[in-house]
């Protein structure tokens, strides 16, 4: 396979991960503001701390507020990881290797783009969020499943499998940042009743509630969803089960070894968790350790298979 077109099809599986993380990233956060109680506050400016989009947010906002939160994560051009320019980034990308996928994904590419773009504003106005942000994600989860049920599995499928689960692994480690950067802005005396709510949301937001409650078979607190988020062998999710399926997909190809050894160690190292307690400003760094670690295997990768002349295959 030609470096370019791996290269491709590895962001192809990024970006579309990207759509579907952002649009899960902004359902939790509003879907806090109507259950939290009246008396607690949450900032929607931690979604731009989180996702590294201080210095951007600040060139295009001066208001800090929920509205521009939002446009600029779902819909700003500047904002090379919103959800539109990442949809953008997706079609552009299976424009060029359409004769390596199925071919009704680039079908399915346009229309997902098409109603992102004409229903826009349904996801910047909080009355009707909830129905556009579920109409992307199951777009997303559409794509999703016709790639999984129709593609060889051959060297573009692995490329794939990196893009999506290196975007996956960031992300959920961005989403549980976000519920810690909640918690540690709140007073002591509210820590128990916004808890509930806070860890809640952040698995309902990946899609993992259900599977905590089979797994843990406890009732939620900050502690064992983030344990179960981050260490979980078997749920698609997890930080732990993200970085396996990179490490089997890269396995599979030729120079592997340099990042099958860096995934082995980082999934060896655990932060210790026995409460809600520690969810504290030191493990918040852990998590932007953990971010800055995803980058370096997007590095290796990078490095591996795509920096390579016009013509040489990965």
């Amino acid at each position: 396979m030609l470096s370019r077109v791996a290269e491709r099809l590895y962001w192809s599986a990024r970006y579309l991960e990207r759509v579907e993380n952002t649009a899960r990233l902004v359902s939790v956060y509003d879907e806090l503001l109507f259950d939290l109680p009246r008396d607690i506050e949450i900032s929607w400016y931690n979604l731009i701390e989180i996702n590294s989009g201080v210095e951007q947010f600040e060139q295009r906002y001066k208001v800090k507020d929920e509205r521009n939160v939002v446009k600029f994560l779902l819909s700003d051009d500047i904002n090379p990881g919103s959800m539109l320019s990442s949809l953008k980034a997706v079609r552009e990308n299976i424009r060029t290797t359409r004769d390596v996928v199925p071919e009704e994904m680039w079908e399915l590419i346009n229309e997902l783009d098409l109603y992102a773009r004409q229903n826009i504003k349904q996801g910047i106005n909080r009355s009707q969020r909830h129905v556009f942000l579920n109409t992307i994600i199951e777009g997303c989860q559409k794509i999703i499943g016709l790639l999984a049920g129709a593609m060889s599995r051959d060297c573009g499928w692995h490329f794939l499998i990196m893009g999506r689960y290196l975007e996956r692994a960031d992300m959920n480690t961005r989403i549980i940042d976000a519920a810690v950067s909640v918690m540690l802005q709140s007073k002591e005396e509210e820590d128990v009743r916004l808890g509930q709510v806070v860890w809640s949301k952040v698995l309902k937001s990946q899609s993992a509630h259900l599977d905590y409650r089979r797994t843990v078979r406890t009732s939620i607190n900050g502690a064992k969803a983030v344990s179960f988020l981050l260490n979980d062998p078997c749920f698609p999710r997890s930080l732990s089960y993200c970085l396996e399926q990179i490490r089997d997909a890269a396995t599979k190809l030729p120079r592997a070894g340099l990042i099958s050894a860096q995934i082995k160690t980082l999934s060896e190292q655990h932060y210790p968790i026995s409460s809600s307690e520690d969810i504290d400003a030191d493990f918040h760094d852990y998590l932007n350790d953990l971010q800055l670690k995803v980058i370096e295997i997007n590095h290796h990768i990078t490095e591996s298979w795509f920096n390579f002349r016009q013509g040489d295959a990965a």
